[in-house]
C-alpha cells in the first residue's frame, strides 16, 4: 500500500506526531505523559460517548501541551511529510488551529507562518510529501475566533505547497452551532479556500445536512454517517462533496464497533468521493497506509478500487497540477504492476 501514490487529506498537527516523538518533547521540557502513550500505547477508548471522547480530548490535549515553541512546530511537520511521503503520499494537508501554539510563538501569525514556512522547506525535500496547510477553528469556541482565524488564513491562500489551501472546523462536533460558523466559512470561501469542516462521525446526518447548508463544504471530515438517511447522501454524491473516511478513528472512537462496519463500501456504491485519512496516527495508533490496508482486507477492494480511492484522495485535493500529473501517472505504473 506504500507504493500506492496517494493523497492525505486528513491530519491533525498534535495528532501527526510520532509517539517518539512526543515522548522526547515531554522529556525535554519535564512533563509527565500518561501511562497509555509511554508504556500502554496505543490508547483504547470506551466508545463513541461522552467518556470514550473525553479520554481522547485528554490525550490528545496532553500530547499537545509537549509542543512548546518553533522548533517543536518545525519537528512535526517535516516528519509528517516525511512520514506521509514514505507511506506513498505525494501531497498532504495537515490541519492545524494555530491558537493552540500561539503562547510560544508571540501569536497566531507567527504561528501559522512557522508551519507554512516549514511545509515550503521539507516539501523540496527528496521523499518528502508535498505539503498545503488547513487552518482550522474549533467548535468549542465562540464563533468570532473562526472569523479572525478564516481572515488569517485567507492572507496566506495560495497554490501549492507552503501555503494555506483550505479552512475547517474540528473538535467535538456535538457542541457548538454549526450555523454560527457560517460566516466564518464565507470568509474562506471568498479566498479561494477550499472549505473542509468535520461532521457526520459523532452525529449523524442531520449534522451532515446542517453543515452542507452552512459551510458549503468541498470535503467533509468523515462524513460517514451520511449512509444513515439515503437522501442526505444523495445530497453530498450530488454536490460533489467529497468524505475524508479514518476507519481507523472511527473504530477506535466507537462510532463503528468493527473495522468491517465502517460503511467504505456503501459510500462508494453510492457513489461518494472518499479520501481516506488518518486522522490523528499519535492517537489511534495507525498511519495512512494503514488505512488502505484495511480497505483491502477487511472491505476486500481489488486493486483497481483501491487506485481508485488514490485518484479520487489526489482530485479531492488542492495539489498543483505537476503533482496532480505525475501521481497519475504513477498510479496506472502501479497497476501494471499488479500493486
Amino acid at each position: 500500500m506504500s507504493a500506492l501514490p496517494k493523497a492525505h487529506l486528513h491530519l491533525h498537527f498534535t495528532g501527526s506526531m510520532r509517539v517518539e516523538t512526543v515522548r522526547e518533547l515531554a522529556q525535554a521540557h519535564g512533563l509527565r505523559l500518561p501511562v497509555t502513550l509511554r508504556e500502554e500505547y496505543p490508547p483504547r477508548f470506551e466508545g463513541a460517548d461522552e467518556r470514550g471522547w473525553f479520554r481522547f480530548q485528554r490525550l490528545y490535549d496532553t500530547a499537545r501541551a509537549c509542543v512548546r515553541g518553533e522548533a517543536d512546530m518545525r519537528r512535526i511537520v517535516r516528519e509528517a511529510a516525511l512520514d506521509d511521503g514514505a507511506e506513498g503520499s505525494r501531497w498532504l494537508e495537515i490541519q492545524v488551529d494555530p491558537t493552540s501554539y500561539a503562547p510560544f510563538v508571540g501569536g497566531i501569525t507567527p504561528a501559522v507562518e512557522i508551519v507554512l514556512d516549514e511545509a515550503a522547506a521539507v516539501s523540496r525535500e527528496p521523499g518528502a510529501a508535498q505539503v498545503g496547510v488547513v487552518v482550522a477553528a474549533s467548535r468549542m469556541r465562540h464563533p468570532l475566533e473562526a472569523r479572525t482565524l478564516a481572515r488569517l488564513a485567507a492572507r496566506y491562500a495560495g497554490e501549492g505547497a507552503g501555503t494555506v489551501v483550505g479552512f475547517g472546523l474540528s473538535n467535538d462536533e456535538r457542541r457548538g452551532d454549526t450555523a454560527e460558523f457560517a460566516a466564518a466559512f464565507a470568509i474562506a470561501r471568498r479566498a479561494g479556500l477550499a472549505s473542509v469542516p468535520h461532521a457526520g462521525e459523532l452525529l449523524g446526518p442531520e449534522a451532515v445536512a446542517a453543515t452542507l447548508e452552512a459551510a458549503v463544504p468541498d470535503r467533509l471530515g468523515h462524513g460517514v454517517r451520511a449512509v444513515e438517511d439515503p437522501r442526505v447522501l444523495e445530497r453530498v454524491v450530488a454536490a460533489g462533496v467529497a468524505l475524508e473516511v479514518c476507519p481507523g478513528s472511527n473504530v477506535s472512537l466507537g462510532v463503528y464497533a468493527e473495522p468491517a462496519d465502517v460503511p467504505l463500501r456503501r459510500l462508494l456504491e453510492a457513489g461518494a468521493t472518499v479520501a481516506l485519512g488518518a486522522d490523528d496516527p499519535l492517537i489511534f495508533g495507525s498511519r495512512l497506509a494503514a488505512q488502505y490496508e484495511t480497505a483491502r482486507t477487511v472491505h476486500g477492494l481489488d486493486d483497481a478500487e483501491l487506485a481508485g480511492l488514490a485518484r479520487a484522495s489526489l482530485a479531492a485535493s488542492r495539489a498543483p497540477a505537476d503533482v496532480l500529473a505525475t501521481a497519475a501517472r504513477d498510479i496506472d505504473a502501479w497497476l501494471a504492476s499488479d500493486g
